[in-house]
Formats: C-alpha cells, sequence, structure tokens
C-alpha cells in the first residue's frame, strides 16, 4: 500500500515541517467503534519524505478532515500565526467562536471536555446530544443527535469511509451507543504524534471523513498560556497538522477532483490561568472555526475575540458539524434538521436563535439576527412541519402552542433563510389560554362547556335559580337564561350561586391576565341598586369596597361599578358605565395582572359602548384572589351580603346569560364582536 515512487522533499516545502514520529505504531490505540479494524498503511521513518505522486487510493469527490486541538485557544493560535511560528497554518481563515450554549436556556451546557466534543460531533447542544460532563458514563443520545459520521453513512451512494482517530481516550466512549457509522476508530492513548501517524495513514487510504484529535497543549496550559512548554505544544501541534494538510496537497495533486474541506477548532476555552473551567466566563466560551476555504457566513475572519457578549453574534461551535455535512452533500432537509447549527457556506447567517415563553406561558417567542442575503422569505417549522412563511429579513416570531391541557411541553423549531437552517430546542410550561369556563346557562343544573368549573346555588336548601327566555340572541340561537333571585334564601340568609373553578384565575400565579364576560339583565328598575348597593358579582366580602377581592356591584341610577381591593384601599372605576334597566346588558371585566391594570367595559343597547380603566398596584394583584371561595353571582363571595345588609340592600333577582371566563386579557375588538354578533359564544371563537 506504500506509493511506489519517491518525491522529493523540496516539493512540499510550502506546505510542512519534516515529519516527527516519537512513537511506533504498535504504542497507538486498536481500531474498533463502528466498523472493522482498517490495516494501516506504512509510515516514513523519522525525517523521511510523504508519499509519491501516484495514483491515490480511495475516490474523488468532496472528503472532509475536522482537527480538534485541546487546549488551544483563539488568542494563542492568532498570535502564533501573526508571529508566522506555524508556517503550515498561515493560510487557513482563522475566526473567534463561541460555545457553551446560552446561560439559562435549555442549551445551556458545561465548557469541559465531554459537552464541547459532543457538540463538535453532532451540531448540537445538551439537550439533544445529552452529555453534561466528563465521566465515564457519559453517552451522546445518538436517536435525538446523530454524529456527522452517521449524517454521512446516511448517503449510501457515496460510500463515504469514516474514522476518528482521538489523544484523549475519554472521547471514543461518547459514541458507544452509536454503531457501524465509524468505520475505524482509533485510541491513540494520549499520544499525538500517534494521531499524525495514523491520521496520515488514513488519508493516504482514501477516507472521506476523518476528525483527528490532539492533546499536547491542554496537557502544557497549566504551565501558563506564555509559558515556553505551552508555546512549543503549540508549535508542535501545528507542525503535526501540517502533515495532514502534506497529505492532503498530495492527493489533490493527484486527483484535482478531490475536494477537501478542512476545519481546525478547540471543544471550549480556557481561563487566564491555563484552566479549564464551568463558570462559563467569555475565555471559556471562546472557541475557533479555521478553514481552509472561504466560508460565507463565518464572520470575525482574522480579528480577535470580542471581550463581551457580541462574542454570540459569532459563528458557533454547533456550525461545524453542518458545514462539514454540507460540503459532503450530506447536510439533512428543513423538515428534517435538526442540528443547532448552520452551514458556514451559506450566503445568509442566522445568528442568536432564542425561544422563550411568553408571560400568559401560552406561547414560544422565537428571535434571531440575521445577515449576509436578506432576500428570500424566513420560513419557521415546528417538529418538522412548516408553521409559518415570513417576509424576508424578519427576525422574530411569536408561536401560539395548542394543547389538550396544562402541562410541560417540548418542541424542536427549525429557522429557514435563503440556504440556512438553523434548529432551537424549546420548553414551555403550558398553561391553557382561552375560554377557561363557558355557561351557556340553558339548562338547570347549569353546565361549564368545558368541564372546569361548578355553578350551583350556595345552599342546596336555598336554590334560586330559574330559566327564563333570553331575547338578547337572534333567532335561530335563542334558548334560555337564568335568573338568579336573592330573594330565595335558606334559614341563615344564604342566598345566590356560587362560580368554583378547577382553577382560579384570580389567584393563580400562572395566569398574567383574564376576562369575566356575561350577559345582565336587571329588572325594570334596578331596584337593587340602592343604598350599599348589590353585589352583581364578587369573591369578596362587599361589605367594603375596600376588602380584599373583585366584584362588580350596582348602584344608583343603573351604575356598574368595577372594583378591587387590598383589605386597606381600592382600585376602582365608578361613575362611567351605566346600564338600561331591564335590557340585556354585555358587561365584562377585563384584568391584566402583569400590566397592572383593570379595564371595565358595559355594552348597551341604548347608551352604547361605555369604557373605564384603573392601574392596579402590585398589593391589589396580590389580593384578586379574595376570599377564595369561589366567584357568587348576584351575592358576595360569603352569600350573606343580603343577610347582612338587608336594610340597605334589596335583594331581588338578576338574569345572567353566556357567562364566561378567559384566562387572559381579550380586546376591546373580540369583545365588540361579541355583544354586537347576536349570538352566543359557542357559535363565535373569540
Amino acid at each position: 500500500m506504500r506509493p511506489t515512487h519517491p518525491l522529493h522533499a523540496s516539493h512540499f516545502s510550502r506546505w510542512l515541517l519534516p515529519i516527527v514520529i516519537s512513537v511506533a505504531l504498535a504504542a497507538c490505540g486498536g481500531g474498533g467503534g463502528g466498523g472493522a479494524s482498517f490495516p494501516l498503511v506504512d509510515v516514513p521513518p523519522a525525517g523521511g519524505n510523504p508519499p509519491a505522486p501516484g495514483v491515490n487510493q480511495g475516490k474523488s469527490g468532496p472528503k472532509a478532515l475536522v482537527v480538534e486541538i485541546d487546549g488551544l485557544t483563539h488568542a494563542a493560535l492568532r498570535d502564533a500565526i501573526a508571529q508566522k511560528k506555524v508556517p503550515a497554518l498561515q493560510s487557513l481563515q482563522l475566526a473567534p467562536a463561541w460555545t457553551g450554549g446560552t446561560d439559562g436556556a435549555l442549551s445551556d451546557q458545561p465548557t469541559t471536555d465531554g459537552p464541547g466534543w459532543a457538540t463538535l460531533l453532532t451540531g448540537t447542544w445538551v439537550p439533544r446530544h445529552a452529555v453534561r460532563g466528563d465521566t465515564s458514563d457519559q453517552r451522546i443520545d445518538v436517536k435525538l443527535a446523530p454524529s456527522v459520521f452517521a449524517f454521512a453513512k446516511q448517503k449510501k451512494d457515496a460510500g463515504y469511509l469514516t474514522a476518528s482517530v482521538t489523544a484523549n481516550a475519554f472521547y471514543p466512549n461518547l459514541l458507544a451507543a452509536e454503531t457501524g457509522t465509524v468505520d475505524t476508530a482509533v485510541d491513540c492513548a494520549g499520544a499525538d504524534a500517534c494521531v499524525t501517524a495514523k491520521t496520515s495513514q488514513l488519508i493516504d487510504a482514501g477516507y472521506d471523513l476523518l476528525v483527528a484529535q490532539y492533546g499536547a497543549p491542554a496537557a502544557t496550559a497549566a504551565n501558563g498560556l506564555r509559558s515556553d512548554a505551552y508555546q512549543r505544544a503549540i508549535s508542535d501541534t501545528s507542525a503535526a497538522v501540517g502533515q495532514l494538510l502534506a497529505r492532503i496537497a498530495q492527493r489533490t495533486a493527484n486527483d484535482a477532483k478531490e475536494d477537501w474541506l478542512v476545519i481546525l477548532t478547540t471543544d471550549h476555552g480556557l481561563d487566564a490561568f491555563g484552566s479549564v473551567t464551568s463558570l462559563k466566563n467569555i475565555d471559556s466560551r471562546t472557541v475557533f472555526i479555521a478553514s481552509n476555504k472561504t466560508l460565507a457566513a463565518l464572520p470575525g475572519i482574522g480579528a480577535a475575540a470580542p471581550a463581551d457578549n457580541t462574542l454570540f453574534k459569532l459563528a458557533a461551535a454547533t456550525d461545524i458539524a453542518p458545514t462539514v455535512l454540507r460540503h459532503l452533500g450530506a447536510l439533512p432537509p428543513a423538515e428534517a434538521y435538526n442540528l443547532n447549527g448552520q452551514a458556514l457556506q451559506a450566503a445568509t447567517a442566522i445568528h442568536a436563535l432564542a425561544a422563550r415563553t411568553s408571560a400568559d406561558q401560552s406561547s414560544i417567542e422565537l428571535s434571531w439576527t440575521l445577515s449576509g442575503d436578506l432576500g428570500s422569505p424566513v420560513k419557521v417549522l415546528r417538529d418538522g412541519k412548516l408553521v409559518a412563511t415570513l417576509p424576508a429579513g424578519a427576525t422574530a416570531f411569536t408561536d401560539p402552542v395548542k394543547a389538550a391541557s396544562d402541562g410541560l411541553y417540548s418542541f424542536q423549531y427549525t429557522v429557514v433563510a435563503g440556504e440556512a437552517s438553523v434548529s432551537i430546542s424549546a420548553q414551555i410550561a403550558y398553561v391553557k389560554v382561552g375560554l377557561l369556563n363557558l355557561y351557556p346557562l340553558d339548562t338547570l343544573p347549569p353546565v361549564d362547556v368545558n368541564a372546569t368549573s361548578t355553578l350551583a346555588p350556595w345552599a342546596p336548601d336555598a336554590d334560586g335559580g330559574s330559566l327564563i327566555a333570553d331575547d338578547n340572541f337572534q333567532p335561530p340561537y335563542r334558548a334560555q337564561a337564568l335568573r338568579v333571585d336573592s330573594r330565595v334564601k335558606n334559614a341563615s340568609g344564604m342566598a345566590g350561586y356560587r362560580l368554583l373553578q378547577t382553577r382560579d384565575v384570580t389567584a393563580d400565579p400562572k395566569v398574567s391576565a383574564f376576562t369575566i364576560g356575561f350577559w345582565l339583565r336587571t329588572d325594570a328598575t334596578c331596584s337593587q341598586g340602592v343604598s350599599n348597593g348589590a353585589s352583581v358579582i364578587a369573591n369578596k366580602n362587599y361589605d367594603t369596597g375596600n376588602n380584599a377581592g373583585i366584584a362588580i356591584g350596582l348602584f344608583s341610577k343603573c351604575e356598574i361599578r368595577f372594583n378591587t381591593g387590598t383589605g386597606s384601599g381600592r382600585g376602582e372605576i365608578s361613575g362611567r358605565h351605566f346600564l338600561s334597566a331591564g335590557q340585556w346588558t354585555y358587561v365584562a371585566m377585563v384584568v391584566d395582572k402583569a400590566g397592572r391594570n383593570m379595564s371595565g367595559y358595559v355594552f348597551d343597547p341604548v347608551k352604547g359602548t361605555q369604557t373605564g380603566s384603573v392601574a392596579l398596584s402590585n398589593a391589589l394583584v396580590a389580593a384578586l384572589g379574595g376570599l377564595g371561595k369561589g366567584i357568587s353571582l348576584n351575592e358576595d363571595g360569603t352569600g350573606l351580603y343580603y343577610q347582612r345588609w338587608s336594610n340597605d340592600s334589596p335583594r331581588g333577582a338578576m338574569d345572567f346569560n353566556d357567562f364566561a371566563i378567559w384566562n387572559r386579557a381579550l380586546t376591546a375588538e373580540e369583545l365588540t364582536t361579541i355583544f354586537t354578533s347576536g349570538q352566543p359564544l359557542s357559535a363565535l371563537t373569540p
């Protein structure tokens, strides 16, 4: 298998330093992994020449070599290139990049060997590759994060040969769960010279995808990044990589159809003392990408690494795997794209893709930045299915989650702009937003169509509920409505109806806003709206509006007041809303907890639309839950309001229809539609 024609060493003088092999091949680790061990070719003796020109073993076409150098920082390599200390690497395009995922997000991962190597091999962060540390039990989750080798093997028509050669004995374990994807895996047991020798042989033998890993800089970094030992390790490792480049140069000289992509990188940065740290300062997150090819979406070539968060506007470690796969023609299509980086050959660059949960925990908000060619529409896919096509240059999308119930949900989003695709894992502790409770009030006992609450008399022996005709809807929607008569009471004076929710929107901290809306009709004179007034609905003791909770009260002149209290103060909307006595009117209370605001709406067939609002303090928002005993209809939160105020607040009947509660803030337009449609909510989609 040795080439038969000698080649004068001067032919390669521009590529490499003299070859030095310091250990015998027998000292290198064994073959194995996903495929059979490959019979190694001979290596020239120390000081010998590279292979002679001739016919290449293997085949033509795209090939890739990825070299990962543990402990080599971007700053050290940049300085070495600037000082021309690494002649074999002078022609590479070097740019700073970042690793470690996003702090506080699902992608947040330690800046140590295991997670960094897993990201290099898979193009994903920890939610997919699942490697969280450097212990021997760590394995890449190959179902969620297939390696670059697996993707290359899926392109069966290419017949790619793959290999991994590592100095760090920990790394081969990470792919132990993936079989049949690595044709030759060599564990060099800490010997960098073995990495050079074995990788050289595999290049000569025609392998198409090779990942090689060196460790000498990491072994000497603890001496200090300015130490002679560290600088010597950089020079020696660069010379070793130069030998690999020389092997590749000979192959392309023999066969112009061979197209090699070479990428150099490191798996994480080091702190100022040359130490590995999981504290994730900017130094430990700074890595590099150096390529033999110009990559359109690789920014910062030749520049120093940013010392602040502008680093994250650059390429990421996750971009390496998709770049290699695109070169090999093995990049998955958008609908199957689960890589957290993009191919850097693309004319468009997608950076800083982020996902967060909306304030109301009902949707996922995506954001990203774009550079380069912005002429194409932006597509968003969720779990491989297109959910939105946005205008060119768009940098945000909100995806409303639609699930049958509350719970923790996970999604994989892919953003596509031109030739660039990037995916991100997103998770939401979903709170179902929309119409939580709806009582059409067409039957007795009343039934919530969503089965998430109950509505019944405060006291079974004081059922003041009866069905009446509802003429607020247009035919054919007319059916029944509920009359609640507080004159029907038990021996203790208890009356009214009470609504109990499975989740009380007034008190649930996960609910950032809610709306209570219903049709209301008083008697012909608003007779209950005198003196202290009547409690239309309330979850509080309504002896005073200062008491903690919410209430809608009926007062003289058919005035409706919207009230909240802390126990010692109130937030109230008064003097703004008036009913036409004996007429069906739509009433709505909209409370924005997050925005600390309450709005009241009365839509009256004679007086028209009446609105008002009041700012809510943090104390008022905290007290919205009132007594925690439910929301009463034609009573307060005790069921005994009229008993306590029998002389000043007369009992009487109120008519209710289509009583509903949403765990979001309905807009004025939505509420107007409910009033003007002449249809029940069951026929609408507010």
